[in-house]
């Protein structure tokens, strides 16, 4: 990584950091934002907005990703960078692979995000362990028609594929 590239991360790292605080002050959630670039600006910035909006999915990387697919119209975030806060949550790392941005870019770590009372290494085990074992049980009932819309998806000649 060149120095120029650096400092234009770095930019936009601290930029995330500062929209951080900034959710923080408003009482809009946790102390989380992140920002999506593309070619050099800024297309989307997401805060944090789980206890104001009673949503538990609504993380900051969430929040942009969502509001950078309106912006741009598409679902994906081709040539996109994202800036974020801290190292995503599993679910945020889960919406980032769909989301295919370029590359992802973070602060603090989960462990500084754990010290802070945000703690998942809870779901990283769980996401190790036997879906019957997990404490969230999953129960699979094998049904006959269970990959009757897989096979209407694989024939539908107008499907949009990602």
């Amino acid at each position: 990584m060149t120095a120029g590239d650096r400092a234009r991360h770095e930019r936009f790292l601290l930029a995330a950091i500062d929209a951080a605080a900034a959710g923080i002050t408003k009482h809009n959630g946790g102390p989380f934002a992140a920002l999506i670039v593309r070619d050099g600006a800024v297309v989307a910035t997401g805060f944090n907005a789980v206890t104001s909006t009673n949503d538990p999915t609504a993380h900051a990387e969430i929040q942009a990703i969502r509001a950078a697919c309106r912006a741009l119209g598409a679902f994906q975030l081709d040539g996109c960078d994202v800036y974020s806060s801290c190292e995503p949550c599993p679910m945020c790392l889960g919406a980032l692979y769909w989301a295919r941005p370029r590359a992802v870019y973070f602060a603090a770590t989960r462990a500084d995000a754990a010290a802070a009372g945000f703690d998942d290494a809870f779901v990283y085990d769980e996401l190790a362990r036997a879906p019957a074992q997990r404490a969230l049980p999953f129960t699979r009932l094998d049904l006959p028609d269970a990959n009757r819309p897989f096979k209407e998806w694989l024939a539908l000649p107008t499907r949009v594929r990602y």
